[in-house]
C-alpha cells in the first residue's frame, strides 16, 4: 500500500493538482472501467444545484432509511471529517475501508492523472459496489456535466436550484450555468427541477435530450398550512406531511422536489405515508441554518453565495427575535462579498470579519470593505481567526441576542465543535 494513513492519503493526493479542479470525464471514465465498475449494482439518485444540495441528499437518505432500504452516500465537501464524505446506512466509513479503497483506485489508474476529488469519487463508487446497497446518492461537486460523480448514469438525477457563483468554470449566467447543472440528465430517464423558475437551457436541454422533465411549481409543488405542508402533483394535494427538521426558508422547496423524485422511483423503493412522515422527521445535516440554544442563540450555516444569502436573510427575518444579532463571517477571496452583505445586512447589528487560513480564503480587511462598501454605517471588527471573532461576539452577546456564523464550510468547522 502507498500509504497507511488516511491523513497521508490525502495530504499526497492535494498534491496531484495544484489547481485542484480540472472538470472533464475521460480520465475518470478510463479508471472506472479498469476497476471494472463501469455497470454499478445499485439505482442512482444524482443531485445538482447551486445550493440545497445537500439538504436534499440528507432528506432523501434520511426517508430510504426509514423505509428500510439499504442506501449510500457521497457528498461533498465534508465539514469536519474526510469520512462525512462517503456514509452507508446513515454511517461514516471508517478510515482502513477508505485507505483500501484509495489503493485499488491508485492501482487501476497506472499513469492516469487525477484529483483529490475525482480520488475520493472514484473510491466512494468502489466502497458502493463492495457494499451493494439498494440505492446510491450522489452529491454533484461542481456545475453537473463534466463533474466526477457524472460518470455514473442516474436513475433519476435532481437540480435543486440554479443560481450564481462558480462563474470561472460554470459561465457568467443562470442560462450557461443551468445548461451545465443539466449535463446530469440522460435519455429517456426522468429528471426532477426543483427551481420554480428554471433556466430556458435547462429546460431546452431536457427537451432535445429526451429526459422526462418534473418542474416545481408546473408539475408538483407545496404549500404551507398551519405546522404542516401539503405537497401538490397534477394540481392535486396527495400528502399532508410534517415539516422537515432541517430548518431555513429554503428547505420545503427542497422537500418538496425530494418528494417528487420519491414518486418517480416508487415501483423499486414503496414507500408509505408513515415512512415519509418519519424520515423527514428524523433527517439532520450540521451546518444548515443550525440553531445551538442558550443565553445566546448560536446559528451556523455554511452558504457562500448571494442565493444562499437570500435564504439565511429570509429565515433570520422569520424567527420572532427580541434581541440583536451578530454575524461572524470568514469567506473564500473569489467569492461575492457585497452582493451576499447586501442581502444581509438588514438583519444583522454588528459585523465579525475574520481571516479565513485556507487556500483562497479572503482576510478579515476585504471582508470589511465589502461590508463598508455594501451595508453604511455597520459597525465591523475584524479578527486574525474565525475562533477569535466567535469569541469576541460571545463575549459582546447579552442574553437574548443571537449570534451567526455563516460564509464557507470552513467558517463553520472552525468553531462549530466549540459551540455543540
Amino acid at each position: 500500500m502507498r500509504f497507511n494513513t488516511l491523513a497521508e492519503w490525502l495530504d499526497w493526493q492535494e498534491t496531484l493538482n495544484p489547481a485542484g479542479i480540472e472538470l472533464g470525464l475521460k480520465r475518470v471514465q478510463a479508471v472506472l472501467d479498469c476497476l471494472g465498475h463501469s455497470t454499478p449494482p445499485f439505482a442512482v439518485v444524482t443531485v445538482g444545484g447551486t445550493n440545497g444540495k445537500g439538504s436534499s441528499v440528507a432528506m432523501l437518505e434520511s426517508i430510504l432509511l426509514a423505509g428500510g432500504y439499504q442506501v449510500g452516500c457521497y457528498t461533498s465537501p465534508h465539514l469536519l471529517r474526510y469520512n462525512e464524505r462517503v456514509r452507508i446506512q446513515g454511517r461514516e466509513i471508517g478510515d482502513d475501508a477508505l485507505c483500501a479503497a484509495f489503493e485499488r483506485v491508485d492501482q487501476a489508474r497506472g499513469d492516469i492523472p487525477l484529483t483529490y476529488f475525482e480520488f475520493g469519487t472514484l473510491a466512494a463508487i468502489d466502497i458502493f459496489v463492495r457494499e451493494r446497497p439498494d440505492i446510491v446518492l450522489l452529491e454533484v461537486g461542481l456545475g453537473g456535466r463534466l463533474d466526477a460523480v457524472n460518470v455514473l448514469d442516474s436513475d433519476v438525477a435532481l437540480v435543486t436550484s440554479v443560481g450564481i457563483d462558480h462563474q470561472e468554470w460554470l459561465g457568467p449566467d443562470r442560462e450557461s450555468i443551468g445548461r451545465e447543472k443539466a449535463g446530469i440528465f440522460r435519455p429517456g430517464r426522468a429528471a426532477v427541477c426543483g427551481d420554480p423558475d428554471p433556466p430556458a437551457s435547462l429546460l431546452r436541454y431536457a427537451q432535445q435530450l429526451g429526459a422526462t422533465l418534473y418542474c416545481a411549481g408546473r408539475d408538483f409543488g407545496y404549500r404551507q398550512i398551519d405546522g404542516d405542508w401539503c405537497w401538490w402533483e397534477a394540481g392535486q394535494c396527495s400528502l399532508l406531511l410534517p415539516l422537515p427538521a432541517l430548518r431555513g426558508a429554503f428547505q420545503l422547496q427542497n422537500a418538496a422536489a425530494v418528494l417528487m423524485v420519491l414518486m418517480l422511483l416508487k415501483r423499486q423503493f414503496p414507500l408509505d405515508e408513515e415512512v415519509l412522515r418519519r424520515g423527514l422527521v428524523k433527517v439532520t445535516l450540521p451546518g444548515r441554518f443550525q440553531i445551538v440554544p442558550g443565553k445566546v442563540t448560536r446559528i451556523f450555516d455554511v452558504g457562500h453565495n448571494p442565493h444562499a444569502a437570500a435564504v439565511l436573510a429570509d429565515t433570520l427575518a422569520g424567527q420572532a427575535f427580541p434581541g440583536r444579532t451578530l454575524a461572524v463571517v470568514g469567506m473564500l477571496a473569489d467569492k461575492d462579498h457585497e452582493g451576499m452583505f447586501r442581502l444581509l445586512c438588514p438583519h444583522l447589528d454588528a459585523w465579525y470579519a475574520a481571516d479565513l487560513h485556507v487556500p483562497r480564503g479572503a482576510d478579515s480587511e476585504q471582508l470589511s470593505a465589502a461590508i463598508a462598501g455594501s451595508c453604511e454605517g455597520s459597525i465591523v471588527h475584524r479578527f486574525a481567526s474565525v475562533t477569535e471573532a466567535y469569541r469576541q461576539a460571545m463575549c459582546d452577546a447579552r442574553s437574548g441576542d443571537r449570534v451567526v456564523v455563516f460564509g464557507s464550510f470552513h467558517t463553520v468547522a472552525e468553531v462549530l465543535p466549540e459551540a455543540v
